[in-house]
């Protein structure tokens, strides 16, 4: 009985802490890349014209829905058709990868390609952190349609909240599969710390510069 007080004492301040970065580095995020901000919004604008930040509906913490913000790379066209329909009854299959193969999609922008390679386009995601639909780190938030067709194994990585980058993302981001996907969620959910989190945000960084993985 003891050890079960004691570990839900140090799991409710690992949360409390973690909240508390997020609103912090968030904030100085926002304030220290507003210039990125900027010129990633004039060059969006200036190359065809249309909106600047996409917004797409996921599913957050115990699958409540919120809206995710990014810079839009794709077509102004091509936004309404972005969103993907699946059908399976079993759960999502462990081979399926949410990833464009082979050539360049021709439905993302000159800018698109560049802002999804370093994901930049991810940056106004420190805003949905700031407002506590995300955090900095955690599952990455799938899209509705996709968790819509989860098994009960695969709904458990919607346990807690999502997060810019996360477990999967540093060990393999775009390229694993849903399977490979799924373990390494579930694998964070179980030991989350707050030194595997900062083991995750440095492998970030270094894979954003390197442009590694990217979609």
């Amino acid at each position: 009985m003891l050890n079960e007080m004691t570990s839900k004492v140090i799991r409710n301040s690992y949360y409390g802490s973690k909240r508390m970065i997020d609103i912090i580095v968030s904030l100085i995020a926002i304030v220290i890349l507003s210039p990125i901000f900027l010129i990633v919004a004039i060059a969006i604008k200036l190359e065809d014209g249309g909106s600047i930040i996409f917004k797409q509906e996921r599913s957050g913490e115990n699958d409540v829905p919120f809206m995710i913000y990014k810079f839009r790379s794709m077509r102004e066209t091509e936004k309404s058709s972005s969103t993907p329909y699946y059908v399976w009854d079993n759960g999502v299959p462990d081979t399926f990868v949410f990833k464009n193969t082979g050539k360049q999609d021709v439905r993302v922008t000159k800018v698109g390609s560049f802002i999804r390679k370093f994901s930049i386009d991810e940056l106004p995601q420190f805003v949905n952190v700031l407002l506590g639909s995300m955090s900095l780190i955690g599952p990455r938030p799938e899209i509705v349609a996709i968790t819509s067709c989860y098994s009960d194994k695969q709904k458990q990585r919607l346990m807690v909240k999502p997060g810019i980058t996360g477990w999967a993302q540093v060990n393999g981001r775009s390229d694993i599969n849903n399977g490979e996907k799924i373990r390494l969620d579930l694998e964070y959910i179980e030991k989350q710390t707050a030194i595997l989190d900062s083991v995750i945000f440095f492998k970030t960084v270094w894979l954003v510069l390197a442009g590694k993985g990217s979609v």
